[in-house]
């Protein structure tokens, strides 16, 4: 898999790729939003180029973005990312995830995935290389629709559901 990570702990940066790599994954590492949007778009202007289209080939199997990343935030980066490819994946490394979940869902009006911080980069590796991810995700983002078409600011408890659910995803997924 292409990978693409952003984060600022340059150690924390380091265990991912290390970890990745020894997977197999080629990953490309930015310490800042900024730089990760650059990498982004270039990569995206590349296969553009080749003459494949992004929505077709995503440059990036995965983007995974440290939700407080200088610069450019992780949320304004993934709304960018967004926007050149709706279709890509993107996992949020956060320690506060119930308010990442909530930001996404209004601001980005779908679900990104989360991953709470501190973990293991064994877990990180299982939920990216989890096949089913994808219709899993698909079904949590039509219920986070409904929500943010019904209400604009969806509801703490709302939020609360939508953070079991994915929680339970990715459990489910890691037991595999």
């Amino acid at each position: 898999m292409e990978i693409l990570v952003a984060e600022d702990d340059a150690d924390a940066a380091e265990v991912y790729r290390a970890t990745l790599e020894a997977r197999g994954h080629r990953v490309d590492t930015t310490v800042d939003g900024r730089e990760c949007l650059s990498r982004y778009q270039d990569a995206v202007h590349k296969l553009a180029a080749s003459g494949k289209k992004p929505s077709g080939h995503q440059p990036y199997d995965v983007v995974i973005i440290d939700y407080k990343i200088p610069i450019v935030d992780g949320l304004q980066v993934a709304s960018e990312i967004l926007k050149l490819n709706p279709e890509q994946r993107i996992i949020f490394a956060s320690a506060y995830t119930k308010d990442t979940l909530s930001d996404a869902v209004k601001e980005l009006t779908q679900v990104v995935e989360l991953i709470q911080k501190p973990f293991e980069p064994e877990i990180l590796v299982e939920i990216i290389e989890d096949k089913s991810m994808a219709k899993k995700m698909s079904q949590l983002n039509a219920l986070a629709r409904n929500i943010s078409t019904d209400n604009a600011n969806p509801s703490e408890n709302e939020i609360d559901v939508l953070l079991e659910r994915l929680k339970r995803i990715q459990k489910e997924g890691t037991l595999s």
